[in-house]
C-alpha cells in the first residue's frame, strides 16, 4: 500500500473506464468484494468482524466479538484506497471519509501513553492477530492518507493522529525488536503490520527512530535461514528449505517467512543486502505445504498472502509473474458469492479477509 497513484486507473475500471481488462475474473472479484464492503457499513463508519451492523451478520455464525472496531475498520478502509477511492474522489469516497471519522475518533480519545488506540478489547482480530493490531492497521492506512484528504484542516488531523500511532508504536517495540506483544495466535503479523507502518510514514515524511527500524530488521533477519543454518532460537524444515519459527508465533512458517520477505525487500537496497534471505523465502512458493500455512484458509494465510504479494511485486521478474497468477486464481475460486472472503480458522470474520483478499488481488495496479 504504498501510494494513491493508482488512483486514477482504478477508478476508471470501477467505473467502467476503459483502464484494465474488464474480463479478466480478478477485476470482477475486487468489484463485488468492494460492493459487499460498503454495503456493510455500519451507521457510525465502521466495521466489525463480519459487518457493521448486526443485521448483516451471517445466520447462524457465532460471532466472538461484537459492535464495530478500528482494525476491521482500517483495513476496510485500506481496500478502498487500493481501489482507486480517496476521500475527495472514487465511487466510494463517502464511505472511505466515514471510515476516516471513525477511526481519527478513536485515536484522538486515546491516551498518549500505551499502545492502544481504542477501548474495545477482545475481538477475534486481536485474539488472533496480537491486542494492539488496530494501532499497526490504523497507522499504516493513515500514512496512506496522509496528504491525500483534500484539505488543508483535515490532512493537519491526519497527521497528527498518524505521529501519535508512530509514537505509540515507538515507544512499545519490545527488545528483541519486534512487536510479538501479550499473546495472539499470530503475533508475528503484528509485528509485520507495525514494522510496515512505520516504513510508510517514514516515506511520508514521519520522523522514524532508525533504532526502531533497526531492531526490527535484525530480528528479521534472524527469523530466516539460509542454507540450512538458522537464525532463530527455533528451526523447521518445510520441503527441505528450513525456516526459523519463534517461540511467540503461531508455528506456521508461512507467517513468519512473508513478514520477513516483505520487510527484508522494501528498497533496492535492502534487495541488494538481503539477496541470500529473499532467495531462501521465494524458493519456498513452489511448495504447496508451505503455502496451505496453517493446512487450511484463514485471515493470517490471506495476510500472509498481502505480504508476499506487495514484496515480489517490488522487484517484478519472472517470480513476480508467476506468484500474482498463481494467487490471483486461487483467490477468485476462494470467492463467495456474495462477493466475500470468509476464514476457515482463526480470523473468520468477512470483513478483514475480504479487504485483505482485495489488497492482495490489486497489488499490481499499487
Amino acid at each position: 500500500m504504498k501510494s494513491l497513484g493508482i488512483g486514477v486507473l482504478a477508478v476508471a475500471l470501477l467505473m467502467g473506464g476503459t483502464v484494465g481488462d474488464r474480463n479478466d475474473p480478478a477485476t470482477g472479484a475486487v468489484e463485488k468484494g468492494i460492493r459487499w464492503l460498503v454495503s456493510v457499513q455500519g451507521r457510525d463508519g465502521g466495521w466489525g468482524q463480519d459487518g457493521g451492523e448486526t443485521s448483516f451478520v451471517r445466520v447462524g455464525e457465532r460471532l466472538e466479538s461484537s459492535g464495530n472496531d478500528v482494525a476491521n475498520t482500517a483495513v476496510a478502509a485500506a481496500a478502498l484506497l487500493r481501489a482507486g477511492n480517496t476521500p475527495t474522489s472514487g465511487p466510494y469516497r463517502e464511505s472511505l471519509r466515514r471510515a476516516v471519522e471513525f477511526i481519527l475518533r478513536n485515536v484522538e480519545e486515546s491516551p498518549e501513553q500505551g499502545l492502544a488506540v481504542t477501548r474495545v478489547t477482545n475481538t477475534q482480530i486481536q485474539r488472533k492477530l496480537g491486542p494492539y493490531i488496530d494501532t499497526f492497521l490504523t497507522s499504516m492506512v493513515l500514512a496512506e492518507l496522509d496528504g491525500n484528504m483534500g484539505d488543508a484542516r483535515a490532512n493537519r488531523r491526519v497527521r497528527a493522529s498518524l505521529e501519535k500511532c508512530v509514537a505509540k508504536v515507538e515507544k512499545n517495540q519490545l527488545k528483541d525488536g519486534s512487536w510479538n506483544l501479550a499473546g495472539g495466535w499470530a503475533p508475528i503479523l503484528g509485528t509485520s503490520m507495525a514494522s510496515r507502518s512505520l516504513y510508510v510514514a517514514q516515506q511520508k515524511g514521519v520522523k522514524v527512530e532508525p533504532v526502531v527500524v533497526a531492531r526490527v530488521d535484525e530480528y528479521t533477519k534472524k527469523s530466516v535461514v539460509v542454507g540450512g543454518v538458522p537464525g532463530g532460537v527455533v528451526g523447521g524444515v518445510m520441503g527441505g528449505v528450513a525456516a526459523a519459527v519463534p517461540a511467540a508465533s503461531a508455528g506456521v512458517p508461512l507467517y513468519q517467512s512473508a513478514q520477513a520477505l516483505e520487510q527484508l525487500s522494501r528498497t533496492p537496497a535492502d534487495r541488494a543486502k538481503n539477496a541470500a534471505e529473499i532467495r531462501s523465502v521465494v524458493k519456498e512458493l513452489s511448495n504447496a505445504r508451505f503455502l496451505n500455512g496453517f493446512g487450511s484458509m484463514g485471515g493470517e494465510e490471506f495476510f500472509s498472502y498481502l505480504n508476499i504479494s506487495d514484496s515480489l511485486r517490488r522487484s517484478g521478474g519472472p517470480e513476480w509473474t508467476q506468484w500474482n497468477g498463481q494467487i490471483k486464481s486461487r483467490l477468485v475460486r476462494l470467492q463467495n458469492d456474495d462477493g466475500t472472503w470468509a476464514g476457515h480458522h482463526c480470523i473468520t470474520g468477512r470483513v478483514a479477509v475480504t479487504s485483505a483478499a482485495v489488497l492482495t488481488l490489486m497489488t499490481e495496479r499499487k
